[in-house]
């Protein structure tokens, strides 16, 4: 399955808020895990430009977690149809 990325100007990304990215980042810790993707420290940031939060793993875009998440999501997908 092919997916548009999520751009960080995208207007739905100013929905979100600190809950909401902590949320993400457990989701990205268990579903990354397998894989070897760690970022135990990573949380919500306290910059935001024009408006969006970035998260602390290097001051990504939250597009960037989401993005990374879909990734996983139909790398999971895809590992099930091989089964």
């Amino acid at each position: 399955m092919s997916r548009q990325p999520v751009a960080p100007e995208d207007p739905n990304m100013r929905d979100f808020n600190e809950q909401h990215i902590t949320t993400l980042l457990g989701e990205l810790h268990r579903r990354g895990l397998p894989y070897g993707l760690l970022w135990g420290s990573a949380s919500p940031g306290e910059t935001t430009i024009d408006g969006h939060i970035l998260v602390d793993f290097g001051n990504a875009p939250l597009s960037t977690l989401i993005n990374l998440l879909h990734l996983l999501t139909d790398l999971e997908r895809e590992r099930e149809w091989d089964r």
